[in-house]
């Protein structure tokens, strides 16, 4: 099975101090209200062709009738696929998943028939870590830059052997359009020159730890709010909406997780670094400079940051600093401060 590199990793919870959460503050991601969660969740778009990925996201704005909304990593127009979109509150943990790895399939178009042979020789030159120079019409600056593939697989071949259906799984920022251009020149025919290949077709089938067991259409959103905004408050049928709608916490499902006490919360929510006698347990294989998701003990996302010593320094160490905060999303006064918290 292809995996993404966070997939392969079984991660263990090492606890450094038990602790009990108060029922008096905060909220489980499954209790929030569904006020709540239109503020404070995301949709994994099954994004169609045609529109750009602003559009997509900006529809949706007006479906649901929110202000904010953000979505994490642009897709070209003709390409279809997972998009996952932050509602309200949540647009900051775009910037988890902008950098989260990406999995597509797709079709090439070989501009000349070629042995299979050949063709895996090729994808091979192509798999672990490329040299890729974006294409010129893109979003980022148009120098050389190295990036991962994970995986590249070829799927089917056609009949006349110049349709190729494959899979890859990649580091984010990788232009796969251009990869599948640098393959077309990298395979060569028997006068020596390369074959040529374009992309016909491209689907996402993962963003970070969404994938299409969770997409819904933008019409399904549409008729899941038009049930919800029906009736009085008591009446309304928010089941499918709330099947559409993901706490934001899934969108942090791929990183190493770091929980805190409740004491801790807010002092994190002012702008606090996190020290390690703020911490109640960890998950196993946090490296430094590992990109780590601190979670209350109800699991709800406080912050994410930057990890400055290992899992078993956070769990062994009597003092200094475990993370540093890059972004904070629980606003101050979910948890009191630690000089008013009453005896729970």
């Amino acid at each position: 099975m292809s995996l993404l590199p966070f997939e392969k990793i079984k991660r263990k919870e090492l606890v450094r101090k038990s602790a009990e959460t108060s029922a008096k503050f905060g909220c489980r991601p499954e209790d929030r209200t569904t006020e709540q969660i239109l503020n404070y969740g995301v949709v994994n778009i099954d994004k169609p062709s045609g529109p750009t990925s602003h559009q997509v996201s900006d529809y949706l704005q007006r479906v649901l009738n929110i202000n904010k909304s953000g979505h994490s990593g642009t897709l070209d127009p003709k390409v279809t696929g997972c998009l996952p979109v932050a509602l309200g509150d949540s647009t900051k943990v775009v910037q988890v998943l902008l950098h989260a790895g990406k999995e597509y399939v797709g079709i090439m178009h070989l501009h000349k028939t070629v042995s299979e042979k050949k063709l895996n020789e090729a994808i091979e030159k192509f798999t672990g870590r490329i040299k890729q120079l974006p294409p010129i019409k893109s979003s980022v600056k148009r120098q050389w830059r190295f990036r991962n593939i994970y995986y590249f697989e070829v799927l089917e071949i056609s009949e006349d052997g110049k349709d190729i259906l494959f899979k890859v799984g990649c580091q984010a920022g990788t232009y796969i359009r251009k990869l599948v251009h640098d393959l077309g020149q990298g395979i060569k025919d028997e006068t020596g020159n390369p074959i040529g290949a374009h992309m016909s077709e491209l689907r996402r089938t993962k963003a970070g730890p969404f994938n299409e067991s969770t997409l819904c259409t933008l019409q399904d959103l549409a008729d899941a709010f038009y049930y919800y905004k029906q009736g009085n408050n008591e009446s309304r049928n928010d089941k499918f909406l709330r099947a559409i709608i993901q706490p934001v916490e899934n969108a942090v499902a791929h990183l190493p997780k770091v929980w805190v006490f409740d004491t801790t919360v807010d002092t994190l929510c002012h702008g606090a670094q996190l020290k390690v006698p703020g911490i109640s347990k960890v998950e196993s294989d946090i490296q430094t400079a590992d990109q780590v998701a601190i979670m209350t003990l109800k699991d709800e996302l406080v912050a994410f940051g930057e990890a400055l010593i290992i899992s078993k320094s956070m769990v062994q160490e009597e003092r200094g600093i475990a993370v540093k905060i890059k972004r904070v999303f629980m606003k101050p006064g979910v948890y009191p401060r630690i000089d008013r918290l009453p005896n729970v």
